[in-house]
């Protein structure tokens, strides 16, 4: 056995040994499944992000070999996947990202010169391993200690949702590619690059689109429940407001339909198998294991719920249970005023349209919405695009992309710099 393969050997195979020797010499914690899995899956995509971006700047060559994704060993993949990506939520539970990312850039500056003649260096590696602990290391060790904690759960919910991207649109495509490869690895993409400028545009901003309920889901999880889509970093209240008043399984409904068509657009039969196989999944496996444990949790309110609420399509008018939300909206406000005719024409569900005026004065200056579940209430831009939710599918769908992120901030502005902000409501309390 060569010593190009000894490393190859041993690249694979010692990142595994570390993580299940430190796995089993340490007591459980909880959650500690979910946070190596995530971290896991955020630098598998990643590290092929950063070999297509070394295939570009040759800050290191692989040593060529048949098992290879974009030129890397697999062995070496799967590795530095492991060691990266498990090792560090394992081994490191008491320290902060800055002496992590310290150790490891250490540990790799002694190792990976070792690494020859599986791996050649060329000038201005180091940039590249600074690019790799940024870009790979520092988001997947963030994303597993705030899940550990159960903190941060905005941002990391967020990169759940920019996990799932780079696994079906990047990391997917690839594997699949390194399967079925292509005479060169810089072609496989071809088909999307050389699709005609408007059609392209069109077809991503149709992927845009359509991927607007599943990421709408996932916000839904943290605003509402108080979790994620993770089984093992579940919401911790049943969540039936925004998108899943359409539809129950608005986050697999949405991932098969971006799959389908980012696969057709790719021009690649083998993706369209790989959507139709994660489609049966989702619609067999998963939905079976999901309704399993959302019906021990929940019960009563789940049942419920499931009897009115379709898992693969959307109804037209919104689902409601419990108490109805309340919209403050001024009545002596002539603009609000006139959304409150718009809305009260539309008949919205589980809506109460309440006069801002009975508040004590002071307390609104905007518009805001009251879900009525305890949680907390919004206001502005947020509450109108709330209780869009509450009128039919097409205007729910407006309300949450309205409520994307950096969407109802940008529109927020707009409305207070057009004279729309906020205002003294008289209150009819103090009269």
């Amino acid at each position: 056995m060569d010593r190009a393969t000894i490393i190859r050997v041993a690249s694979l195979y010692l990142p595994f040994a570390w993580a299940a020797l430190v796995a089993f010499a340490r007591p459980r914690r909880q959650r500690m499944f979910a946070a190596c899995l995530l971290s896991l899956l955020w630098v598998l995509p990643t590290l092929l992000i950063l070999q297509r971006i070394n295939l570009v700047t040759g800050w290191w060559v692989f040593t060529p070999e048949r098992a290879a994704i974009l030129g890397m060993p697999l062995e070496l993949f799967l590795g530095w996947a492991v060691l990266w990506g498990v090792a560090p939520p394992l081994t490191f539970r008491k320290l902060d990202l800055p002496e992590v990312l310290v150790i490891m850039g250490v540990a790799d500056l002694w190792l990976m010169p070792l690494s020859s003649p599986a791996l050649h260096f060329r000038e201005h590696w180091l940039l590249g391993e600074a690019a790799a602990l940024a870009l790979v290391l520092a988001p997947a060790f963030c994303v597993a200690r705030w899940t550990l904690d159960n903190s941060h759960l905005k941002f990391r919910a967020a990169l759940q949702v920019a996990i799932s991207g780079l696994l079906f649109l990047f990391l997917l495509p690839e594997v699949v590619f390194a399967i079925r490869p292509a005479a060169n690895m810089s072609s496989v993409w071809q088909p999307l690059l050389h699709t005609p400028s408007f059609l392209r545009q069109a077809a991503i901003q149709v992927i845009l689109l359509l991927a607007v309920p599943g990421v709408s889901a996932v916000a839904e999880f943290a605003q509402r429940g108080v979790g994620t889509p993770i089984p093992y970093d579940p919401p911790q209240r049943i969540v039936t407001s925004g998108i899943y008043r359409y539809c129950a399984n608005p986050m697999q409904v949405s991932c098969a339909m971006v799959l389908l068509l980012w696969a057709l657009l790719l021009r690649n039969p083998w993706l369209v198998v790989a959507a139709a196989m994660s489609t049966l999944y989702s619609a067999g496996i998963a939905h079976w294991d999901e309704e399993r444990d959302l019906q021990a949790r929940f019960q009563g309110q789940w049942e419920n719920y499931r009897g009115g609420v379709p898992s693969w399509r959307f109804r037209w008018r919104p689902y409601h249970a419990g108490p109805p939300a309340r919209l403050y909206i001024a009545r002596t406000c002539e603009s609000c005023s006139e959304i409150r005719r718009w809305m009260e024409h539309r008949h919205p569900i589980g809506l109460a349209l309440v006069d801002a005026e009975t508040l004590p004065q002071g307390s609104i200056r905007r518009v805001r919405y009251d879900p009525g579940d305890g949680t907390a209430p919004v206001e502005g831009v947020v509450a109108f695009a709330r209780a869009l939710e509450h009128l039919n599918l097409a205007w729910a769908y407006c309300g949450i992309t309205v409520r994307l992120p950096l969407v109802h901030q940008a529109l927020q502005v707009l409305m207070d710099a057009s004279g729309l902000g906020p205002r003294t409501i008289p209150s009819i309390c103090e009269r």
